[in-house]
Parts: structure tokens; sequence; C-alpha cells
């Protein structure tokens, strides 16, 4: 019988084929950066545009790798906006760079599943010590560290660290019961008004229940009153409710507030309530000692949360997660299937981070942010915060100083609150008519029921040239609705 015919090629890149294709993505990237100012912040592409511009089908013959490349820069970077751009002020930091770039490169090339300390110890223990390292490096309390009883993780963001937190508070206030026969206790959690929205989620998908979420009101500085959560307490006790957890906030979205966290974790610690601390994005700030006081109070928490995809360095994404007891998160998580079981887990001498968080399979993310922290060193790290903070400092201070405009709260870090003098109508039309230029980009939110713009400087190539621009331009555009 005749044979198949084999075809001539595998289909695959070679060695060669990548290494070619490899410097000339690089290339692109490094290109990329240098012409990025050039391109207007925000996308100004329609809905769907992007998908109109692609074939039906997918190709039934291979494609060459110059005409894919080709396809980024004609039908993919219209459809972009620019995140990494230093004109870029909306939402929060997400900056990337070049050694947390060629880190995820070395990841992706790599190709690992780091699910348990067998299938690749290096990526087990080199985050373990990365996360280790940052306790010392930001002054977290030493029950963070892999040496006490507690621990740190690499999540991807923090919507998932915060779910980890509520699960792990679920089990505790329910000894371990509620993973088996699920919620009965009449759970109650507390979390500001001005809380990140993850929160909630993470209450639904823990099946406690969003009518079981206490939003507790806020200060002027919008930053949780908590004379009114230690009332919401009592209250929700006298009712037969069980209180279990506490979600303080040290930088929220809207406004960077920070929650008074030591009075939250005495509170927490008299009626003994897990107290988890979410700083997704200011919590970078802790590597310079002068912002440390926004932490205070930390030595409370029972679990705490930041994004170095933030605010250092490191590409989108990564999160590191702490806990003060890491036995009762795995207890909280764990499953071991047969086809999971290996010596070294039974040792007991190693961890396996597949029981710290929800997802089993894991990619090599400590290896990026182990490149950032080598090629900054904490030095480097601290230079760009101070600056952020004091180009937003400055920025704070022109608005004080235009009598159009006005701001909404003191900016306590890199976060300024803004708004023309008038109605909301006129603040939309003023944030429009800048996004729409694609000079820069700002996000909005809502306090104190006003319309309120947002000035977020963190990018990692922002310099004061991008933040006078920015300023220059929202005065030309205010003095244009004004008239």
């Amino acid at each position: 019988m005749a044979s198949n015919p084999q075809p001539k090629s595998s289909f695959h890149m070679s060695p060669e084929e990548f290494r070619q294709h490899g410097h000339e993505v690089v290339d692109w990237i490094a290109d990329y950066f240098n012409r990025i100012e050039s391109y207007p912040v925000l996308s100004q592409v329609k809905p769907g545009t992007i998908r109109a511009s692609l074939p039906e089908e997918a190709p039934t013959k291979p494609e060459s790798f110059e005409a894919i490349l080709a396809d980024v820069e004609k039908l993919i970077v219209p459809g972009i906006t620019h995140w990494q751009s230093p004109n870029f002020f909306g939402y929060f930091p997400c900056n990337a760079s070049g050694p947390a770039i060629l880190g995820d490169l070395l990841s992706s090339g790599f190709g690992l599943q780091g699910m348990l300390w067998a299938t690749s110890p290096a990526c087990t223990e080199l985050e373990t010590h990365v996360l280790d390292w940052l306790v010392n490096a930001m002054g977290l309390p030493q029950k963070f560290h892999s040496s006490s009883t507690g621990g740190g993780v690499i999540q991807d963001t923090a919507s998932s660290a915060n779910f980890c937190a509520v699960l792990a508070a679920r089990e505790r206030a329910t000894n371990l019961e509620s993973n088996g026969k699920g919620v009965r206790e009449k759970l109650v959690a507390y979390t500001s008004t001005q809380a990140h929205s993850s929160i909630e989620k993470a209450i639904k998908m823990a099946g406690i229940g969003n009518e079981n979420l206490r939003l507790i009101e806020v200060g002027d500085a919008f930053a949780m009153r908590s004379e009114a959560l230690a009332a919401a307490i009592a209250k929700d006790k006298d009712a037969g409710l069980v209180p279990f957890l506490v979600c303080g906030t040290m930088g929220t979205t809207s406004s960077n507030a920070m929650d008074p966290l030591r009075q939250i974790g005495a509170i927490c610690r008299e009626h003994d309530l897990w107290f988890h601390v979410d700083a997704a994005m200011s919590g970078t700030a802790a590597l310079c000692p002068e912002f440390r006081q926004l932490q205070g109070g930390l030595e409370y928490a029972d679990s705490y949360c930041f994004d170095p995809h933030k605010w250092m360095f490191t590409n989108f994404d990564c999160d590191c997660f702490y806990v003060a007891d890491r036995k009762l998160l795995i207890q909280t998580l764990s499953v071991l299937p047969e086809y999971l079981k290996n010596k070294a887990t039974e040792s007991g001498a190693v961890i396996d981070y597949r029981d710290w968080h929800v997802q089993l399979g894991r990619r090599f993310r400590a290896l990026k942010l182990w490149f950032v922290l080598r090629y900054y060193g904490v030095e480097g790290l601290q230079f760009h915060v101070r600056e952020h903070v004091r180009l937003a400092q400055q920025f704070a201070e022109w608005i004080r100083d235009d009598e159009r405009f006005e701001l909404v709260v003191p900016p306590p870090l890199n976060l300024v609150c803004f708004r023309l003098k008038g109605g909301d109508e006129l603040n939309q039309q003023l944030m429009d008519a800048l996004n729409r230029s694609g000079d820069l980009f700002l996000t909005q939110t809502r306090l104190s029921e006003r319309l309120t713009l947002r000035m977020s400087i963190g990018q990692t190539n922002t310099e004061e040239r991008h933040v006078e621009r920015a300023w220059k331009r929202i005065q030309e555009e205010a003095s244009r609705l004004l008239n």
C-alpha cells in the first residue's frame, strides 16, 4: 500500500526563522515607542471598523511573516488606544518597560506551566523570593514574608486577589464548612462607596450575595468613615447577621482616597473580621519611605494586594497578593486530584501556587518582575514614583491658580481630580473635545454627584513637558467652550 505523501514543510517556524523575525518584532516595538507620540492617544476608529477590515475566514494556506507584521501596522494600530503614550492620563497607569517586555518574552519562550513546584522549581522559587524582596523594599509587615506564617503570590489582577481574599475570609468565618456545604451563615461584608467594583463582583461570585455587601459612607476626602463602619457592624450583629470581612482601600480608583486603615483595622480586630486592603495602584508608592504613612494600619491586615502592572513598570498582568495565614488560603482553595500528586508536594517542603488562587495553570510572571527590580533597582523605581507625584502636585497647583477650574479633592499622590466651574455638560464637552483631538486622553468619575475629570500621571515615559502640554490643551479647550 502506498504511503501518503509527506508535506515538504512541517509548517513550523525554524529557530533561524524565529531569530530573524524576532529581531523584526523587537525592532518594530522599539520603533513604536520612538514614534508613539505621533499617534492619537485614543483610538479614533468607529465600532466594527477593525472586524470589517479582516477576512471572513481564516487563511487556508500559510502566510508570510512579513505580511502578518505589515497588517499589524495597517489593520491593528489604528484600533489601539495607546496606553504607553506619555500623553495617556486616563484610568490609571498601566505602564510597561523594556526590561519587563523582555522578561515577558523570555517567559513566553520557556512556555512553562508553573502550577506545581515540580513543574518548574525556578518558577515557584523565584516568585516567592521576589515577593519577599518587595515586603522588605516597601516596608510591608513581616507577617507577609514567606519566613513567617504568611507569604505572597502573583495573581493576574487585583480583581482575582480580592476574590481570593473574600473566599478565605468566608472559610475562616464558617470554619471551612462553606466549601463543603455551601454558604449557610448570614454573612455580611463591608467596604466603602468608593471601593473598586471587583469587591461587589467577588461577593457575588463567593455566594454571599450583593445584598449582603454594605457600602459604607465616606467623608469629605472620599475615604471610608470608620465610625459609620462600626455602626453598620453593630446594627448587623443586633439583627442576627454574621459580619465577616471588611475591605479597605489604599487609593480608590475614582479619587485616590486613602481609607483610615488603622481605625478600620482596630474595628476588625475588635469584631474578629477579616481585613483585606486593596492598594492596586497606590501600593507602589510605598517604595518611597516618605509615602509609607499612607499604609499605616496595614499591620492589622489579613491580606493585601497591589499591582506592579499599574505603577511599577511591569507590563500587564501582574498583581502581588499577600496573606498573613497561608495555611488558611491553601485550605480554602486546594483540590488535589490524582494527576497532580507528586513526591515534592507530598513532602510538604515546597509551595504549590496552584493552591493560592482560582486558576490551576499559571504563567511565569515573576520573571518580568525580577527583570524590572534588577534593571531599575529600588532607587530607579523610587525616582520615577517621586517624579510622577511631583508632576501631579504641580498640575494641581495650576488648577488652583486658574479661577475657571476647581480642584475637587487634594491629591495625595499622582491622581488629580478637577473640573471646570460649571455643570456636568460643560465638563463632558471639555473631556470629549480633548479626547477627540488625540493630543491626550482623560477619563471621568463622579464625586459628590458631580462629573469630575481625572488626570492620572504615571506612564513610563511621561515627562514634565507632556504634563505642561496637556495643561495648555486643557486651557485652550476651556477657553473655546467658555467664549
